[in-house]
């Protein structure tokens, strides 16, 4: 509720309740009063909301007992899986996408993982996770955890996934199975790195190393163009916890900007977020949330996402 009564009638009421409105410390009284209650009675109406002020507007994304409130993707899988029905060639390699909502490998489920539930990744299907609903100026926290497997065709490569945020149009339209979107890399000692996906542009504080030609985000460097001709900008530092242990990732992200944190650590700065539509730039600052099934068995749990009406600044000036 908002406060609608000024301070000096506050004060005055307060004083007559106590019985100090007498004699000659009126004067004295009235000024230790305005002395010490005067912040307090400052109106809040107009103050910015802080996080903390609106946590209690926390959305919980995984409810511990199903996917309610997700939607599955799923490319073609790999020749060695064995889908019941669908379609090969003479190969072996298959000629259709598992599609919307179908996972006849239990690619996506909710198990008990360290005594709490998680969401399982096996990764044997490139697919992803979709949340049913689109979001916009929010803190995003959830928690991840590698597990053992891995499959073709990255059984020899890094251990990955990805959490992709605004997400827009059709599934599949990138690679056969990702949708438009910014992309917070989960990925064996990477976690953090920035991917645009499909016409996404963003601009990053960036230089390009001399002696590998990557770009790498750097706090203090000159804003570099991120795009589908140079969609992969590394992170600041490395803050991944070792193999088996469970890590938190961050995205707060608010009006085109956003900051990706791991473990607490803030590492990749991302601004002006845009795609192409019919030749013209046009900002992209909402979607859905996909999590990848990108060939390795991980867990998430406690994800959640808080409504912001700004970026902390200890979180945007690191």
């Amino acid at each position: 509720m908002e406060r609608t009564i000024d301070c000096n009638t506050q004060i005055t009421r307060e004083f007559k309740r106590k019985g100090f409105l007498r004699g000659a410390s009126f004067k004295f009284l009235m000024a230790m009063a305005v002395f010490l209650l005067l912040s307090s009675c400052t109106s809040d109406k107009n103050d910015p909301k802080t996080e903390s002020e609106i946590s209690v507007n926390t959305k919980t994304l995984f409810n511990g007992n199903n996917l309610d409130g997700w939607y599955t993707y799923m490319k073609s899988p790999e020749p060695t899986s064995e889908v019941n029905g669908l379609a090969r060639n003479d190969d072996g390699v298959y000629l259709e996408p598992i599609g919307l909502n179908r996972d006849p490998l239990n690619v996506f489920t909710v198990v008990e993982e360290d005594g709490e539930p998680a969401i399982r990744i096996s990764g044997e299907v490139f697919g992803i996770l979709v949340t049913d609903q689109e979001y916009e100026d929010y803190h995003l926290k959830l928690e991840f955890k590698w597990g053992d497997e891995k499959y073709p065709p990255r059984e020899n490569l890094k251990m990955d996934s990805g959490i992709l945020y605004h997400s827009i149009g059709e599934e599949g339209a990138w690679g056969e199975v990702w949708m438009k979107s910014l992309e917070c890399q989960v990925q064996e000692t990477d976690c953090g790195d920035y991917i645009s996906v499909d016409t996404v542009m963003v601009d990053i504080p960036a230089y390009q190393n001399e002696e590998d030609s990557r770009f790498y985000f750097h706090p203090d460097s000159s804003l570099v163009t991120f795009n589908p001709d140079r969609a992969y900008c590394e992170f600041y530092r490395d803050n991944e916890n070792p193999m088996g242990e469970w890590n938190t990732m961050e995205i707060y992200t608010m009006g085109g900007n956003s900051v990706h944190l791991v473990n607490g650590t803030p590492n990749m700065k991302v601004m002006n977020s845009r795609h192409i539509v019919n030749g013209k730039e046009v900002p992209l600052t909402k979607g859905k949330i996909q999590l990848q099934s990108e060939g390795a068995e991980l867990f998430y749990r406690n994800i959640e996402l808080t409504p912001i009406s700004e970026i902390p600044e200890s979180v945007w000036n690191f």
